[in-house]
């Protein structure tokens, strides 16, 4: 397969499309109201719109190797901040998926190149949880286990931003999920990691107005 035959397929696409809908595309450029900002994972295996069942304009989308969120990110915080304040979304869902390839080579410890100081934020959560991650059998079972652990701590880092909490402060209805997806069966199971609000975050994380700065 080349390239011409990618846009050949376009073509054939867009046509389909319009004969079974015509209005589809005319509509679809007047709008983007999407309630759902996805953060998910680069690999080619986990189409965000399609596992979910949504067309497009409903699914507003940042991805990124292991679906990692670091607050140093300007890409993803400007995904956040756009999807937040402009779109309005009510619902950030960071969403992982086992057998991540970026989840296995942490898990290696196997270099790579540059995309190791990338890994390096899925193997500080491997630190942090390693007697738990360890106590399991087989590798299988542990990277699943860290790929779990590593979509809870960015739905923490998620929550963490100033974008999300000045959302809160305002009164926004905004709520921050995680998911892990199966390669295997294709199914999104929800992880029960979930943050709707300020008073769910330690303290040392919540950012209120008028706080008293560390140290003044």
């Amino acid at each position: 397969m080349d390239l011409r035959t990618l846009l050949e397929r376009n073509r054939r696409w867009a046509a389909e499309v319009t004969r079974a809908q015509p209005d589809f595309f005319p509509t679809l450029s007047r709008q983007q109201a999407p309630r759902f900002l996805w953060i998910g994972c680069s690999d080619s295996r986990v189409p965000a719109n399609q596992i979910v069942g949504l067309p497009p304009g409903d699914l507003f989308v940042h991805r990124n190797v292991a679906n990692v969120v670091t607050h140093t990110d300007l890409n993803l915080l400007s995904v956040l901040q756009y999807a937040v304040d402009v779109l309005g979304v009510e619902f950030v869902i960071v969403c992982g998926h086992y057998g991540c390839g970026g989840i296995r080579a942490a898990y290696e410890n196997r270099p790579l190149g540059l995309i190791d100081n990338w890994l390096r934020h899925i193997k500080d959560v491997y630190d942090r949880h390693a007697a738990e991650i360890e106590e399991l059998e087989g590798d299988c079972a542990r990277q699943d286990r860290l790929c779990e652990l590593s979509i809870a701590d960015q739905v923490r880092n998620v929550a963490h931003t100033t974008i999300v909490q000045d959302a809160w402060r305002r009164g926004r209805r905004l709520e921050v999920h995680g998911w892990a997806y199966g390669l295997q069966d294709g199914i999104l199971r929800d992880l029960g990691v979930a943050i709707a609000g300020p008073t769910q975050l330690a303290q040392i994380y919540r950012v209120e107005p008028g706080a008293v700065q560390p140290g003044r």
